[in-house]
């Protein structure tokens, strides 16, 4: 056993960690193959409400898991440790694990990865006919506007109000229309900051040494950490009261233009002390009292309700957090914020008992069956030539994979040198698939493309992955929107607009900002104005060959230093117009140091 943990099996750690859930709380059950912590059926004959599921990766405990429960959350998605699930582990809690008969909310904090997993989930519930809402929590000033970029701020504790909140709205019969407005307008009024005094270390892992790189000292704090171990705004020597003023006046400061994301302008304002895993009781009550001295002290404050406890951990974390409720109406001619807030629940995650109530029901129903495929299975009418289509799609996806050393090579520079494996393995999976005699293309355009964003999902990992299965999810449904008859490159090119349309919800990524977008939207901008699949594989080229020597905006690009961007094109846009090629019958380019050579 290790001196560092009891567990040091993170699978093993997970998977326990959630069944431990269903042991404290009768009222969930476990799907331990999607890693779902769900409520328990309702009653039949009881009314529908809107669902609330949410989630992330784990070592946030008792965030998620622990916030399902009666007057809170419907279902929660755990990923590894600090690693998003997958759109397909979020899909079947939408779609099997509770009720979407009044619409689901769905609510995440802004990380890359689980935005754009969780809106391939809500695509594909769209696909299915289920009516769902996504809001992306972002809370944390510890990385100001210049910094953050188009990412935007972090989402850390103070999620866990819009929660409580729109939870406890859901719960009282509201409609998924008035949960989704109030959520939003929590998230609009919400601000947090972290510190900590060390990075904290993940089970399975080496152990850091102390004189490490990017170790802190041992009186050193880091101000603004965030909750997988990212770093703030700088690091300080300072003692407890002169933390909690420099974290209040990131909170507070409308002078800071770069975080006055919030003016507490409100007669009422709720209070969250967090602690990040490692602190002791004993020390964050010390905290607490600090932080109340300070708020009425230096900024006249006086919280309505505080919440002090353990809420949204990393994992062992020896850190705390502040967060803040601009308490304001929410226009809904209902309960306030702070009736809602003050709403029971049941929740191991709160600071709510479970009543005795719930233990002497003995609930043992769980839902049978296995999820479904979220796709609609009828014929949609939408037709084409499915034997050249073949012989087109083919081209592309072996022109994808003739490339992967040459994109490899780019991210090798600029990245991490996983896109040309990732856009391989995806390319592969899809020629398996459209060459399998069990899985021919059918020549309906809608199944189709449902069905390689099947094969999207679970051949491709990472950003790009996930980037690519929403917008081949949105495909499919743009495409079932259109009327009936032959698919034409009009058609096509209408319905690819829309997937544009929906991929701009989950990512910022704009021509221009170096990313796979470069590449796409000429293709798709010069297919609608010509319907030549040529002159748009070449419009593609043209503007993947632009983004050598384009500073990256979004991505991991962004924290890789030197200037190999000004020698390699992105290796996303590179290999996505490297497709388009092979759809305009072309093969794959050579590229040397003068740039590219069509063969």
């Amino acid at each position: 056993m290790s001196h560092k943990h009891f567990i040091n099996d993170p699978t093993h750690l997970v998977n326990s960690a959630l069944h431990a859930i269903t042991l404290t709380n009768p009222s969930v059950a476990l799907d331990a193959t999607n890693k779902v912590v769900y409520r328990r059926p309702a009653p039949s004959d009881a009314k529908p409400t809107v669902s609330l599921v949410s989630g992330g990766g784990s070592g946030h405990e008792p965030s998620f898991a622990g916030m399902v429960g009666p007057g809170l959350l419907s279902a929660a998605v755990a990923g590894t440790i600090f690693a998003s699930p997958s759109a397909e582990q979020i899909r079947a809690a939408i779609t099997s694990r509770v009720d979407h008969d009044a619409g689901v909310l769905v609510t995440v904090m802004n990380y890359t990865g689980d935005v754009l997993n969780f809106g391939v989930a809500v695509e594909k519930a769209h696909a299915a006919g289920i009516k769902a809402e996504m809001v992306v929590v972002g809370d944390d000033v510890g990385v100001g506007r210049a910094k953050a970029g188009k990412v935007g701020r972090r989402g850390i504790a103070g999620t866990v109000l819009v929660h409580k909140i729109s939870g406890a709205l859901a719960a009282q019969g509201y409609g998924l229309e008035e949960v989704v407005k109030v959520a939003r307008l929590v998230a609009a009024n919400l601000v947090s900051v972290g510190a900590s005094l060390e990075h904290v270390h993940v089970p399975g892992r080496a152990v850091p040494k102390k004189d490490e790189a990017g170790a802190l000292d041992e009186d050193e704090v880091e101000l603004g950490m965030g909750i997988h171990n990212e770093p703030g705004s700088g690091r300080e020597r300072v003692e407890l009261p002169g933390l909690v003023g420099k974290m209040l006046k990131q909170l507070l400061d409308q002078e800071d233009k770069d975080r006055a994301f919030l003016n507490l302008n409100s007669n009422e304002v709720v209070l969250l002390i967090n602690n990040l895993g490692g602190v002791s009781v004993l020390e964050l009550g010390g905290i607490l009292a600090e932080v109340v001295q300070q708020l009425e002290k230096d900024y006249g404050v006086k919280p309505v309700r505080i919440l002090c406890g353990t809420y949204m951990t990393s994992l062992n974390g020896s850190g705390f957090s502040i967060s803040l409720l601009n308490v304001v109406n929410t226009d809904i001619g209902g309960p306030s914020m702070l009736q809602l807030l003050d709403y029971p629940c049941e929740a191991t995650g709160w600071a709510a008992p479970i009543s005795t109530k719930t233990w002497e029901e003995k609930n043992t129903a769980v839902r049978e069956g296995n999820a479904s495929t979220g796709q609609k299975a009828d014929t949609s009418g939408l037709s084409y030539d499915a034997s050249a289509a073949y012989k087109i799609l083919k081209k592309g996806l072996e022109n994808v994979v003739t490339v992967e050393p040459d994109v490899t090579r780019f991210d090798s520079v600029v990245g991490d040198g996983d896109c040309g494996i990732g856009l391989k393995r995806g390319a592969q999976g899809m020629l398996a698939r459209i060459q399998s005699i069990a899985h021919p293309l059918k020549g309906d355009a809608v199944i189709d493309v449902a069905n390689i964003a099947t094969v999207v999902e679970m051949a491709m990992d990472g950003t790009s992955g996930a980037l690519y299965a929403i917008f081949l999810n949105a495909l499919a449904h743009a495409l079932s929107t259109l009327a009936p008859g032959d698919a034409t490159a009009q058609t096509w090119a209408t319905a690819l607009k829309k997937s544009c349309e929906a991929l701009s919800k989950y990512t910022p990524a704009r021509p221009g900002d170096r990313t796979l977008v470069d590449a796409l939207y000429p293709f798709v901008d010069t297919l609608s104005k010509t319907g030549d699949v040529s002159k748009a594989a070449e419009a593609s080229k043209v503007a993947a060959d632009g983004t050598k020597g384009m500073a990256a905006s979004l991505g991991r690009t962004v924290y890789v230093g030197g200037e190999g961007f000004q020698q390699v094109p992105d290796p996303g846009a590179w290999g996505l117009a490297c497709f388009f090629l092979g759809l305009a019958g072309l093969g794959a380019p050579k590229v040397s140091e003068e740039g590219w050579e069509t063969v």
